[in-house]
């Protein structure tokens, strides 16, 4: 039987040289978040205290989020910023990229709108002149 016919097609199956072809959807990156900060570096002992009296002195510092491994309970080294303003995490950015807290560099940048999911790849399969079993 026809694979057209199997699958109920209004077209004949492309020809042999499309036998397999990927579509490929890549969504649009977000664009990044200009008040709040992604903080790297950070060491195990920091808390959300510490790291929100570091970063207190640009602005207003509307929340601090370290993110913790879930089976130790530790951090897990990095966490963000998020200031009520662009300019103050843009200042906040500047001044403390590069500098020491608790005995670690940090390396800052701004924060990326989390994607669910990833690139998308959907493999389109024809199969053409398909004799029936």
């Amino acid at each position: 039987m026809h694979l057209a016919s199997r699958l109920r097609l209004s077209q004949p199956p492309p020809p042999l040289l499309q036998l397999l072809r990927f579509h490929c959807a890549f969504p649009p990156s977000p664009p990044p978040s200009k008040s709040k900060l992604f903080v790297a570096g950070l060491s195990w002992s920091v808390d959300e205290k510490s790291l929100k009296d570091a970063f207190s002195s640009f602005g207003e510092v509307a929340e601090v989020r370290i993110m913790y491994d879930k089976n130790t309970g530790r951090a897990r080294g990095f966490g963000f910023v998020h200031f009520s303003t662009e300019h103050e995490a843009k200042c906040a950015k500047d001044a403390m990229d590069g500098k020491v807290l608790l005995g670690r560099p940090l390396r800052i940048s701004f924060a990326l709108e989390k994607v669910r999911g990833g690139p998308l790849v959907v493999p389109r399969v024809s199969m053409v002149n398909e004799s029936s079993d």
